[in-house]
């Protein structure tokens, strides 16, 4: 990266609860630093029908992504389990990308396991070492929450340390 300052905002996808966190990092010369920006998430009603859901992440997104002004957006890159929400979520994840794509936001994406990698040094690590680490790395006194929060972040330091 440049010797300028950069705004990398991670995106946790979700479609009840979608984790964002803004981080702004910074190198000059051979020092480099990074503080947190902003950290939140969207919440959707499980009294809404689904594709009700789909657009309050479509509003918000848009509404939100433009005040955080990133340089770029990481976002958590899909691997599939046996889970009853996977197809959900992806379908969350494609409007989080198609909101990128209308605002022309460039991303990345990272595997939950390359995130584990960069921020503790072991690709299996638990949740719980993550976001000890996201903690250390942005010198905050406690872990942000709720989870999809933390893990935001967890994915735009990831961006980070790897850059």
């Amino acid at each position: 990266m440049p010797n300028k300052e950069t705004r990398i905002v991670g995106i946790d996808p979700g479609f009840a609860i979608l984790g964002f966190g803004s981080i702004v990092c910074q190198r000059v010369d051979q020092k480099a630093s990074v503080k947190l920006d902003d950290v939140g998430v969207i919440e959707t009603s499980s009294d809404l029908d689904f594709g009700a859901r789909l657009v309050v992440i479509f509003d918000d997104l848009h509404q939100l992504l433009p005040e955080l002004s990133p340089d770029f957006v990481v976002i958590e890159k899909l691997f599939f389990y046996r889970m009853s929400t996977t197809i959900p979520v992806a379908q969350a994840r494609g409007v989080i990308l198609l909101v990128l794509a209308q605002l022309k936001i460039p991303y990345i994406e990272y595997t939950p396991n390359q995130v584990k990698q960069a921020l503790t040094g072991y690709g299996k690590a638990d949740k719980r070492a993550v976001q000890e680490a996201v903690a250390r790395e942005l010198g905050l006194e406690k872990i942000p929450s709720p989870n999809d929060a933390a893990d935001a972040l967890a994915l735009a330091l990831t961006a980070w340390l790897n850059n």
